[in-house]
């Protein structure tokens, strides 16, 4: 299917009752079967914090096995883009991506369950000195040429003039390589167009755009920046570009980020729906919460 659409992780408590059954709230080992039976994908948040080991990714496969067609998206440690990229260190990026690849990225790919590696760039890696020499030194390093990769840019020094698309030059230097450019809808940065790959990766955030840099205060009823529902018709203005990239892109990925109590899952839903693609139906209750003076 040239279009995927899932959400970024499964393993959420606060899922249980809204979108896993409260049998489920004691079995979470059970839900990744559950999630599963509605989606053909998911992205891997878990290994920007923690490099996975052997053990961890077998079971990922394991865990896949009973799916057909099942997918992995999985991000970049910060290892590599929070720590040694944001420092130059280049050489040493290289052989933390190199060891990703080899322990997470290729056993998952030689399963035919893997989607695509994604490196969110940390929001202080800037378009300045030699950094463009660090990312195209990383992205060399790894196989690209096998491998589906795509890039997140967090800082504004990475686009042009207009503060709408990505640098020319950098555009082209990922292109070159076939990496996708992630298109983005949150706050903090632009929904750019350039496409510089033969696949398409698109990640929903949320628009919290008060509280995104911003603890949250006590009287917000939201639970934290990824507590956002898209309405119907912001999802809709991304239907044609979606289908676009159907027709030119060889696979479109799409994620929602905005996991706080399955609001993910409904407009997971929500999308495949606008998109005509056949999925499995689920109810999903998004109580609101109330404070106590309300009560």
């Amino acid at each position: 299917m040239p279009i995927s659409v899932g959400c970024s992780g499964w393993s959420y408590d606060d899922w249980v009752g809204k979108f896993y059954p409260m049998d489920l709230a004691k079995k979470k080992g059970e839900w990744f079967s559950f999630y599963a039976g509605y989606f053909n994908c998911v992205e891997i948040n878990s290994t920007f914090y923690r490099p996975p080991n052997d053990f961890m990714v077998n079971s990922w496969i394991m865990k896949a096995k009973p799916h057909q067609g099942f997918e992995y998206s999985v991000k970049m440690p910060q290892l590599v883009t929070h720590e040694s990229m944001v420092k130059g260190e280049t050489l040493s990026a290289s052989e933390q991506a190199l060891s990703f690849e080899r322990i997470c990225v290729k056993p998952l790919a030689r399963e035919g369950m893997m989607g695509s590696v994604l490196f969110q760039l940390s929001p202080y890696f800037r378009n300045e000195g030699t950094s463009q020499k660090t990312l195209v030194g990383v992205l060399d390093a790894v196989d690209h040429g096998n491998v589906d990769y795509s890039v997140e840019f967090r800082h504004r020094s990475w686009l042009d003039e207009s503060r709408r698309e990505i640098v020319a030059e950098v555009a082209e230097l990922l292109e070159e390589r076939n990496v996708a450019i992630v298109l983005v809808d949150g706050p903090g940065f632009p929904i750019t167009h350039r496409e510089t790959a033969d696949h398409s990766y698109v990640r929903f955030h949320g628009r919290n755009y008060d509280i995104w840099y911003n603890d949250e205060s006590e009287d917000d009823l939201r639970l934290n920046r990824y507590d956002y529902i898209y309405s119907k018709e912001q999802l809709e203005a991304w239907v044609p570009r979606i289908k676009e990239a159907e027709k030119d892109y060889s696979k479109v990925r799409v994620f929602f980020n905005n996991h706080a109590t399955s609001k993910s899952v409904r407009n997971a839903f929500d999308m495949m729906d606008l998109l005509n693609i056949e999925h499995k139906s689920k109810e999903i209750r998004l109580q609101d919460q109330k404070t106590l003076s309300e009560l």
